[in-house]
């Protein structure tokens, strides 16, 4: 559910503009053409953007959508095959499974509890769960560190898909409509060997967030995920933004399919799937649109106050960049800082930044996951041209004509969310850049 190493944030309302145009029909091959939007004037390039999307389609992407903005312009195009059986076009808009980008709305959701003066940041956690987190952890460990990931509590991905600590994806199949129970999850990760003592370092965990959920349903009375859809989903506007009801997606949606490194060949579909694993720290569904629409709110100041936004860009040092409260920034050379996250599920990845002004905005989705190759001592992933293709596309949707792209193989752009799976690294995070 996390990508590595870019992220955006976005300030203030923009003015859309309304013009559209006839989208491009796909051919019925592997070939297929870009369907976007136009622009009629302004800043934004629509021919180099379009371009910038085939590029990861012809690199190997099966289908890559995304939303840029500048002020008031806006583009959307996407580039490949939404289902790699029938050849149907991915489209501008589709829905998608957006992993740990989920994180930032738990985050705004806790932020909000907090200027109600129902929860304290620097307070221990086992002053509102001693039950859940109990002992000398429940002392130590507050609710800032696991908002920035800095509890030394361990993931617990491995533990709920057991075959995957022995090179096997047998449990993706095996879990793929279990439902799990979120404190079943905290069991699990608090098994899991600790990564540090609490507030030592950063180390990304998904059970953090689960346990931030549950933090919030005990202080609001409320299922978290019905508390994020009415004070942070709605109260952003986001009418196509919801935690799922079932395994299956409603609406149109691209098929999501899952290499994990070759050991799915080919890659599997895994879009029907039971997101309980998820809950809090990932099941969010969305589009670009939404997101760059919910990053733009949230960093106007439209969600949390001035004194909890701080709060929330308070940062650490995290692998190669730096994380806040549920939230990242990066810095471009030649381009700027952009704040915002990415995530990953099983077959699909998503990024969603923007500039601290709010002018600058890209959001992006894409439906094959994991498709690099380990190296031969499995400590790092080979190069792919597609992590070229997107961390290109990225720089040239938020950056001025001229800015230096990534040298080929740098992987210097994409976020935290994008390798193994959420937070487990089968493959380094800092040097390397592939998909969690």
């Amino acid at each position: 559910m996390r990508i590595h190493r870019l992220v955006g944030t976005v300030v203030g309302t923009t003015l859309l503009l309304t013009a559209t145009a006839p989208v491009a029909q796909a051919d019925a091959r592997p070939a297929t053409k870009a369907s976007e939007s136009p622009l009629s004037r302004g800043t934004l390039d629509p021919v180099a953007l379009g371009a910038g999307l085939r590029a990861a389609h012809d690199a190997g992407m099966y289908g890559v959508y995304s939303s840029v903005r500048d002020g008031a312009e806006w583009w959307t195009g996407a580039a490949g095959v939404a289902d790699v059986d029938t050849w149907r076009p991915v489209r501008p808009g589709m829905l998608h499974r957006v992993g740990s980008i989920s994180k930032t709305f738990t985050a705004v959701a806790l932020l909000q509890q907090v200027e109600q003066g129902h929860v304290r940041l620097d307070a221990p956690i086992g002053d509102y769960l001693p039950d859940l987190v109990p002992g000398e952890r429940g002392r130590e460990i507050t609710v800032r560190m696991l908002l920035n990931h800095t509890s030394g509590i361990g993931d617990y991905v491995i533990g709920a898909f057991p075959s995957l600590a022995h090179g096997s994806a047998a449990s993706l199949d095996e879990e793929r409509l279990r439902s799990i129970r979120p404190g079943e999850l905290v069991r699990l990760g608090l098994a899991a060997p600790a990564t540090g003592e609490p507030g030592e370092k950063w180390s990304y965990s998904n059970t953090n967030y689960v346990i931030a959920g549950l933090l919030l349903e005990k202080v609001t009375g409320q299922d978290a995920e019905a508390y994020i859809t009415h004070h942070v989903i709605a109260r952003a506007g986001l009418h196509h933004t919801s935690f799922p009801r079932s395994p299956y997606i409603q609406g149109p949606h691209p098929r999501m399919y899952e290499s994990f490194y070759g050991l799915i060949d080919p890659p599997r579909d895994y879009s029907d799937y039971d997101m309980s694993w998820a809950y809090t720290a990932g099941a969010i569904v969305s589009t670009t649109d939404d997101l760059n629409r919910f990053y733009r709110t949230l960093l106007g100041g439209k969600l949390i106050g001035p004194a909890a936004l701080t709060e929330m860009q308070r940062t650490v040092p995290a692998d190669g960049r730096i994380y806040g409260l549920g939230i990242y920034a990066i810095d471009i050379p030649g381009c700027g800082r952009f704040w915002g996250h990415d995530g990953a599920v099983f077959g699909a990845g998503t990024i969603a930044l923007s500039s601290p002004d709010g002018r600058r905005q890209v959001a992006m989705g894409w439906n094959l996951m994991k498709y690099q190759r380990l190296t031969a001592d499995g400590s790092g992933v080979e190069p792919n041209p597609i992590d070229d293709a997107l961390n290109q596309y990225i720089v040239r949707a938020l950056c001025p004509a001229g800015t230096t792209f990534p040298a080929p193989g740098s992987h210097s752009v994409t976020g935290p969310a994008r390798t193994v799976l959420p937070g487990v690294d089968l493959a380094p995070t800092a040097s390397a850049g592939t998909l969690r």
